[in-house]
Parts: C-alpha cells; sequence; structure tokens
C-alpha cells in the first residue's frame, strides 16, 4: 500500500529540513538520548548513516542544531528500514516525527514502491507512527534487534 499524505505538514518557522549535510554521530547519539532512545559507538553510528541509502534531518537555522532524524536502508526491491527515528523533546516533537515519517514515506514511494516498510523508533514516536498509517506491534511481535 503506498502512502499518500492527508496534509502537508509544515515545519515551525527557523526550523529546515536537511538531506545534504549528514550530521555527525555525536549529534544522532544526543538526539536519540533525548528521546530516551539507546545511543551507540561512534564509529560504527557514522559508518551507519553514511552507508543509509538516505536520511532526513530537521535543524534551526540560528543555531544549526539537530531536532530530528531518520535515515532509510533498502534493498530497494522488497524492504526498506527506517532507522533511528528521532526528535527532540518539547512542544514540537510529535510535529517533528510526523514530518519525518512524511517526508520519508513520500521518498520512499517514489523511488522504491512496493517495499515493505519496518521501523526503529522510541516510544514517544508511535502516536506520529499510527496517524502515518502503520500499525504498532502486530501479532504481539514486539522487538527485532541489530546491533551495530
Amino acid at each position: 500500500m503506498q502512502y499518500f499524505s492527508k496534509k502537508r505538514l509544515v515545519l515551525p518557522g527557523g526550523y529546515f529540513i536537511n538531506t545534504s549535510k549528514i550530521p555527525s554521530a555525536k549529534e544522532v547519539n544526543r538526539l536519540l538520548a533525548n528521546c530516551g532512545c539507546d545511543t551507540f559507538p561512534i564509529k560504527p553510528l557514522s559508518e551507519a548513516i553514511q552507508k543509509s541509502n538516505f536520511f532526513f534531518s530537521i535543524q534551526n537555522k540560528l543555531n544549526n542544531r539537530l531536532y530530528g532524524f531518520v535515515r532509510v536502508t533498502s534493498d530497494k526491491g522488497l524492504n526498506a528500514n527506517l532507522w533511528n527515528l528521532s526528535a527532540a523533546t518539547g512542544n514540537n516533537q510529535g510535529l517533528f516525527y510526523s514530518i519525518l515519517l512524511q517526508v520519508t514515506l513520500e521518498k520512499i514511494n517514489r523511488e522504491m514502491p512496493g517495499c515493505s516498510i519496518s521501523v526503529q523508533a522510541p516510544t514517544s514516536s508511535f502516536k506520529s507512527l499510527e496517524e502515518s498509517g502503520f500499525i504498532l506491534d502486530p501479532n504481539g511481535i514486539r522487538v527485532m534487534g541489530y546491533k551495530l
């Protein structure tokens, strides 16, 4: 099933989506820790980010700080995997998750149509995932783990 956004979400003033500057693993770890997620050793995380098919980050123009991140890996045939989905805690956290999911799903639909999508995500993103059409915890399956 392809994803088609119901409405275009807009970032608050001063924020932008970045797809060109790869964030440092240290920045991503800081964001993951802020969301209550596990962090990873710097070198393997940096390599994982660089070897991803693509990524999206949300940054602030004034301080250039990372406020949201997701990276995607895929075999470009059957599967697409969203990794390290994270958004800074605060009033905009849900919006940041929703925007990251929207732009990611749109790109997957364009470039990798028909792929099954799986997500590694913190509990703080569950509402946004459900609103984006994901089914949480199907058939009691709880965890898929992958060590970097």
